[in-house]
């Protein structure tokens, strides 16, 4: 929703835009069909997450205008409308994206069938299974027996049944059956007929056995209909002083299960008698947020959609690429002491932050090694070197953010699990999330403290690693060692910065920093100088700073952002941005990274960090930018950008509205930019 003066949309509205740019990929015929079925996943997984925590919030601000109207500058009830109108042509956009998915897999030998579909053969074998697998994990609830509807797990998968006997001896009943996808593999491979995958969806394994559970109980007859609730996943944190932080999150946690529903989708083929005995049960009224969908839910789970077929159905492999400063058998120490290295995550390899956390547990002249974990990985590399560091008597301190949202629970879990093992934990700062990426090893060499550190715009996740387009600098370089060695102590001390040179830190100087930069750019342009500025985020929302971004424009500054997620600035228009132009890239990997660059008098000032343009990263977050001054690095970061920037395959047009047009090759040659980088990178490290 676009703003009266238009040069401004709304951040949710922007969002969905977003999304619609993962849907395209689902429905791009140049993407092989099985990745756009993953594709799908995403945007699947991607619209649950905005509902449970966006529209639940915009669904608490409405409340809130209804008694103070004059305190809110929009109005959230129009806006939850239009989220309506848009999700509802989304929706028929990805149930037209999947069937035709569903129709050309077939011409790949693989079939995605239901329980009607299976053979006599396929039918004793799925009960088999059914009976050795799924019915361990099955507690159905009777409908008229459920006392709590809260205890019906956020976005989970239910099948809403109809029990019956056809003599009606017994009386019809209704139960539901959780469908237990977190113990269980959704998609059931069954055994090949004629070279043929023949796949089922584990709803239809229960649906087809349904019988197994029910027949004791004198009914022969059923029909069941997925159905889901996405409730309200914010956090109310409460202000007991008398617990610890830890015990606050512990209990917010189990209030989230409780939140209020802010969605309920239901198969629309449900018998409307049927659909009133939900709502009526679980206290939800038609004007709540209903959607009837199809016969399946949660669609997330085509992320982890069975690795079949042939390799033409998914995209050619990128293995890591090794960095050519970092041979075998070389102390990264030594590389890293030597000059300034920058590593680009998924096309290098993450396995040299590992080699580097493996050498500082042994080294004996390494003192100490503090980090920053904001979310990782299951089964953590990245811990387990912390903790092996800690059995080897280094001292070593983490800042593990426990509000880090939906890894709360993991977070508290390893926090527990570091403290086991000797690792100090710096508390979680309430009101304030660190979301900064830091690693600082101290080294003793020849009496003197030296400092290595690494600086990155990603989590030190080796399983997102492999997915996310991050940079990260490691260097040696004294002051920046220090003042990074100052972070971890505001960490404890948040009320007391220091003076950063090296660092540009939120929430006390990013947004500042910035506007002073774009402000010099702004003078340059007008005494004639080369004016520009490149800025790549994953959402740009800072008014202050778009505001800016609007007077450079007007002054002349040129000024390109690639921009992944939300983008509420409306480039392009006369007057007031015409200088600005803005793509948004989606495609294999997920564009996480953010840099900024200003032309600075033909002196280009380069900066990367953790934090995007909003007043949450700015104002109530500890994040920290750098500047890159090697040489080399410089050109190999602008070499980068530039492939960003004539990407004519992956790459958007946008424009404050929905179309996400792409930008077409005309025919140019066709650039696709993170396949063009990978190819960059392997021919500059010799690989």
């Amino acid at each position: 929703m676009k703003a009266k003066n238009e040069k401004i949309i709304n951040r949710e509205i922007s969002w969905l835009h977003f999304n619609a740019r993962v849907l395209q990929e689902a429905s791009d015929i140049a993407n092989p069909l099985l990745e756009r079925l993953r594709f799908l996943g995403i945007f699947s997984n991607n619209r649950d997450e905005f509902f449970r925590v966006r529209v639940a919030t915009l669904r608490r601000i409405k409340l809130l205008q209804k008694e103070k109207p004059e305190s809110f500058s929009y109005d959230a009830g129009k806006i939850l409308k239009e989220i309506r109108d848009i999700t509802e042509v989304q929706e028929n956009q990805f149930r037209e994206a999947y069937d035709t998915i569903v129709e050309n897999l077939r011409n790949h030998q693989i079939n995605i069938i239901n329980e009607s579909d299976l053979s006599a053969d396929e039918g004793k074998h799925i009960t088999d299974y059914f009976r050795n697998h799924v019915r361990p994990d099955l507690f159905p609830i009777m409908l008229s027996s459920l006392k709590d509807p809260f205890s019906l797990k956020d976005n989970s998968i239910y099948l809403a049944v109809i029990l019956k006997d056809i003599t009606g001896i017994v009386e019809e009943n209704y139960a539901l059956v959780k469908v237990p996808t977190s113990r269980l593999q959704r998609f059931y491979i069954l055994p090949r007929q004629d070279g043929d995958y023949r796949i089922i969806f584990l709803d239809d394994i229960i649906r087809y056995n349904l019988g197994e559970i029910f027949l004791p109980f004198g009914y022969n007859s059923f029909e069941a209909y997925a159905m889901k609730f996405t409730r309200d996943a914010e956090l109310d944190i409460d202000n007991d002083i008398s617990k610890s932080f830890l015990e606050i999150m512990v209990e917010s946690l189990k209030q989230r299960k409780k939140g209020a529903t802010v969605r309920f989708v239901y198969d629309k083929s449900m018998p409307e008698y049927l659909l009133d005995k939900l709502l009526k049960k679980f206290k939800i009224t038609k004007n709540d947020l209903l959607r009837g969908g199809a016969r399946y839910h949660n669609f997330r789970d085509l992320m982890d959609f069975p690795q079949i077929g042939d390799v033409s159905l998914y995209y050619p492999k990128l293995p890591p690429i090794r960095h050519k400063a970092f041979p075998p058998h070389k102390s990264i120490f030594k590389v890293i002491k030597e000059h300034d290295v920058m590593l680009h995550f998924p096309y290098q390899s993450f396995h040299h932050i590992i080699d580097l956390l493996r050498e500082a547990s042994i080294d004996p002249k390494v003192r100490s090694i503090k980090m920053t974990l904001y979310r990782a990985a299951r089964d953590s590399s990245v811990i387990n070197a912390l903790i092996n560091a800690a059995r080897n008597g280094k001292s070593v301190t983490v800042f593990l953010e426990l509000q880090a949202r939906f890894d709360e629970k993991a977070n508290i879990a390893w926090s527990e699990k570091l403290q086991e093992e000797g690792v100090k934990i710096i508390k979680t700062i309430p009101g304030f999330k660190v979301h900064s990426k830091l690693l600082l090893i101290r080294r003793k060499e020849e009496g003197k403290n030296v400092y290595y550190s690494n600086i990155s715009t990603g989590n030190f996740n080796e399983a997102t690693a492999r997915i996310y387009a991050d940079d990260s600098l490691m260097t040696a370089n004294e002051a920046i060692g220090i003042e990074v060695s100052q972070m971890f102590k505001l960490f404890e001390a948040p009320y007391s910065p220091p003076e950063f040179k090296k660092l540009i830190v939120s929430p006390y100087q990013t947004r500042k920093h910035f506007l002073a930069m774009l402000n010099k750019e702004i003078r340059n342009a007008k005494t004639g100088k080369d004016a520009w500025a490149i800025i790549k985020l994953n959402s740009l929302v800072d008014e202050k700073l778009i505001e800016k971004l609007f007077q450079a424009s007007n002054a002349g500054v040129k000024i390109k952002i690639i921009c992944r997620g939300i983008c509420v600035l409306v480039p392009g228009i006369p007057g007031l941005s015409e200088n600005i132009e803005v793509i948004g890239i989606v495609d294999k990997f997920l564009e996480h990274s953010r840099i900024i660059v200003f032309a600075n008098d033909n002196k280009p000032a380069i900066y990367i960090g953790s934090a995007d343009w909003m007043i949450r990263n700015l104002d109530h977050r500890f994040e920290v930018c750098i500047q890159i001054t090697d040489s080399n690095l410089k050109n190999e970061v602008m070499t980068m950008l530039s492939i960003q920037l004539s990407d004519n395959t992956k790459a958007r047009k946008l424009n404050g509205a929905i179309e996400n047009e792409y930008r077409k090759a005309n025919g140019k040659e066709e650039i696709r930019s993170q396949f063009a980088t990978y190819e960059y990178l392997k021919k500059l490290n010799g690989a």
